[in-house]
């Protein structure tokens, strides 16, 4: 039977393919994007432990269990909360006409859409972005630093894991009450996020002959991309989609990112921070060996 792999997948795979092709002559020298790999290859491990022990299992059954309309409902209802942080970061980012576009995204499936569990904005023409602090501090300059695997979070930056804590911040989800809600509210994120990509993470695993550098490389690449697209389009400017927008609304039965969204605040029941989110959910590690890549292109390409 044919896989079938989530349009908002395909550029991370086809990413991670190409850097794959590209990097076969350098299989000794160090990346230099990826200065921490002995700490960044550790933690990968690890969340793969967590994943295929805890977290993949859970999904499976999550997938196999709930109809594909609950878990569309599911996915909606979070990613319309995501809304309204992803418009202040875009008009902190000067573009207002899509940071309105997310405002009103946000009231027309908070009330049309039963609370956000149906998407009718997008059937209205308002366009789902997707935008996180990170992303915002690269547009204004900010330079990536060093690859980094953070523990059950999975990939980022060194910008990107400092503007962590304000995206948790700026995630509704967070404020509610009682803290056993909330955190069965942010446990069933997760797990409908890993369900969204149980295929491609398939998929990964017989394509990848390391999938540390596969994951690393995609990720890198297409967060370039996306500051750079960012950048590009500038206050005031028409709607282009980002590199991770197109496709992004709408799910099917398997139908997250593979990590690359913005990060989920974790479970707090005495203030800790324990689980993975959706900027990069916790990638599953691989063991093999694939063949060293080039580094991620900068997010200041030369015109």
């Amino acid at each position: 039977m044919k896989t079938a792999v989530h349009p908002a997948l395909r550029p991370v795979l086809a990413l991670g393919v190409a850097a794959s092709l590209t990097g076969c002559a350098s299989t000794t020298a160090q990346n230099p994007v990826d200065p921490f790999e002995k700490f960044n290859r550790s933690m990968f491990t690890f969340n793969d432990k967590v994943d295929q022990y805890a977290l993949k299992p859970a999904a499976t059954v999550y997938k196999k269990a709930l109809p594909s309309f609950v878990q569309t409902g599911v996915y909606n209802f979070f990613g319309n909360l995501g809304d309204v942080w992803t418009a202040a970061n875009n008009l902190l980012q000067g573009r207002v006409e899509d940071g309105v576009s997310d405002v009103m995204r946000f009231a027309v499936n908070s009330t049309f859409g039963i609370g956000g569990l149906i998407d009718v904005g997008s059937d209205a023409g308002l366009q789902k972005h997707r935008q996180d602090f990170g992303a915002t501090l690269g547009v204004w300059g900010v330079g990536s630093g060093p690859y980094v695997v953070l523990p059950l979070l999975g990939p980022s930056t060194v910008r990107d894991s400092v503007a962590l804590p304000l995206d948790w911040k700026g995630d509704l989800w967070r404020y509610v009450d009682p803290v056993n809600v909330r955190n069965t509210g942010i446990g069933l994120r997760v797990i409908d996020m890993r369900a969204g990509v149980l295929d491609a993470s398939n998929l990964i695993e017989d394509a990848a002959l390391d999938r540390y550098e596969f994951i690393r490389d995609a990720y890198l690449q297409r967060r370039a991309s996306k500051i750079s697209s960012n950048r590009e389009r500038g206050a005031g400017s028409g709607y282009r989609p980002l590199p991770d927008e197109e496709d992004l609304d709408t799910k099917t039965d398997n139908g997250s990112s593979l990590n690359t969204a913005p990060a989920a605040p974790s479970v707090e029941p005495e203030g800790n921070k324990n689980l993975q989110p959706e900027k990069g959910t916790a990638a599953p590690a691989a063991s093999g060996k694939q063949p060293a890549s080039s580094p991620a292109p900068s997010e200041n390409p030369a015109k």
